[in-house]
Order: structure tokens, then C-alpha cells, then sequence
């Protein structure tokens, strides 16, 4: 199985990227220790989902202190998640972004290596709690209609597939998605609006059958 933090969730990606797409890297024992923590992780989804901040305005959406936000930013830069924005701001004020690559993590990996088995425990938990925050917050928000019939909270569940055929599937709706995504640089529709795509697909141990 393989897990992006940025979106992620998240689907094997093709072996050819298309080719607008960016660049990835395979995070290794050392970024995921850095990266698996509730408070960078949430930084680093407002940095992803939401664009440049600065340590004070992220301290101010997440209720935390300053001098903790700015603390997690910098170990979170140490790890190649995120940069400074140079240019932009102040020695006192700094603005920090994510880096424009697209971060791929193989649990696999970390299997069979006791001393990143609470990290990746960790970053998986996390990574649900994020996605359901976000299926949360859209369920309570009040929406136009013309957006609120256009969203979906489906499952499909009749599905039998060999481990061959789901690794098809999700590469398959993989590229889906990367048809849709905009190029880099590229000026939106005045009338769109971010959008987000989650995707879990799983095997289920049938019930009942013992």
C-alpha cells in the first residue's frame, strides 16, 4: 500500500507519470519520523491545502503558540516538506510553503523495521483523522446548491478483486485525476473552487462466513 500526505489520499500512482505532473520523492525512515507528528502534520496540510503562511497566522487557525508553530516549521523545512518563501516577508515574519514535490510513502518500507513502526503507526492515524475532518467540515458547511449537488460521499462495496486488479483500479483512477489536474502555472476558472478528491480503497475481510 502506498500513502501521500498530501492528498494526500491516495491511490498508487501510474509507474509514467503524466507529464505535467510533479516531481516525487519516496520519503525514507528519517522524513517520516520528522513528518509523523499531530501538530506538523496538521501544519503541513493548512501549508498544502491553503498556500504560503507565516508561523503566526497558522498559530492563530490552530489555537497553538507562535514559538511552537515556528519550531515545527523549521523541523518540518529540515525534512524537505517545506521551504521558505524568499522574497516574502520579514527576518521577524517569515512565510513558509510546502515544496513543489509530490511526496509518495510505501508502507512496505517500513514493514519490517521495529524503530519506524510507531511513525508510520502514528502518520496513518493522523492521515484518517485528516480525511474525515475534511468529510466533516463539508458535511456541515452550508452550501449553494449548484456546488451541493455536484459533491459525492459514495462507496462501492459489490467490488472482488485480486491484489493485481486493485493496484489496476486505483492506478486507473490515478490517472483520472491527473487528466483533470491543471497544469502548473496555469489560471483557474474564475468560477472554480478548490477541490478535494479522496479516494480509500481496501479489502475487507468478509464477515460472518467463519
Amino acid at each position: 500500500m502506498s500513502e501521500s500526505p498530501e492528498h494526500p489520499e491516495h491511490p498508487e500512482q501510474p509507474e509514467q507519470p503524466a507529464p505535467h505532473a510533479r516531481p516525487q520523492r519516496r520519503i525514507d525512515a528519517r522524513s517520516l519520523r520528522g513528518l509523523a507528528h499531530p501538530l506538523r502534520m496538521q501544519i503541513f496540510e493548512l501549508l498544502n491545502l491553503d498556500g504560503p503562511s507565516t508561523a503566526t497566522r497558522l498559530a492563530e487557525r490552530l489555537g497553538e503558540n507562535t514559538g511552537t508553530v515556528s519550531w515545527h516549521l523549521r523541523h518540518l523545512a529540515e525534512h524537505g516538506f517545506i521551504e521558505e518563501e524568499t522574497g516574502r516577508g520579514t527576518k521577524r515574519e517569515r512565510w513558509w510553503r510546502r515544496v513543489p514535490v509530490a511526496n509518495r510513502l510505501e508502507t512496505a518500507d517500513f514493514r519490517d523495521d521495529p524503530e519506524t513502526r510507531g511513525a508510520l503507526s502514528l502518520y496513518m492515524h493522523e492521515l484518517v483523522q485528516q480525511y474525515f475532518n475534511r468529510v466533516t467540515s463539508y458535511v456541515n458547511e452550508e452550501w449553494e446548491d449548484e456546488w451541493r449537488n455536484v459533491g459525492t460521499i459514495s462507496d462501492w462495496t459489490k467490488l472482488h478483486l485480486t491484489p493485481t486488479q486493485l493496484q489496476a483500479l486505483n492506478e486507473e483512477l490515478a490517472e483520472v485525476i491527473a487528466r483533470h489536474t491543471a497544469d502548473p502555472g496555469s489560471v483557474p476558472d474564475p468560477g472554480a473552487l478548490p477541490v478535494v478528491v479522496q479516494l480509500q480503497s481496501f479489502p475487507r475481510r468478509p464477515r460472518g462466513t467463519e
